[in-house]
């Protein structure tokens, strides 16, 4: 039995495939009620009114590892690249605001501000 050449191929097209993105799935919300929202990504840390319009401010936060120069590699001397001492990792806090719009207890619109939004 014989296998199509590109029937091989697809293990490696499936481990490739990535997610939604954030605008994606936060998009679903548009035209559902606020007691949705709420019940999916928890209470707002912050909520506000005006002109028939209520805004709720959601926050996720994440730690990400950021590379740092090896500080060894201009070290003065004959050895001036030292692999052996790696560099201690470090950790960064990212941010996101998600900001609903909603107008009769119905999203109407959502925006996204901040570093760990994409």
């Amino acid at each position: 039995m014989r296998i199509a050449p590109a029937l091989l191929l697809l293990p490696l097209l499936a481990a490739c495939a990535v997610g939604p993105t954030l605008e994606q799935r936060l998009a679903t919300f548009i035209g559902r009620g606020e007691g949705d929202l709420v019940a999916e990504l928890g209470v707002p840390v912050r909520s506000y009114e005006t002109d028939g319009r209520r805004f709720l401010q959601f926050e996720r936060e994440r730690t990400v590892a950021v590379t740092q120069p090896d500080p060894f590699f201009y070290y003065p001397g004959p050895y001036r690249y030292r692999p052996w001492i790696a560099p201690p990792p470090a950790y960064a806090q990212v941010r996101c605001d998600i900001t609903f719009a909603l107008r009769d207890r119905r999203v109407e619109s959502f925006t996204l501000n901040g570093q760990a939004c994409g």
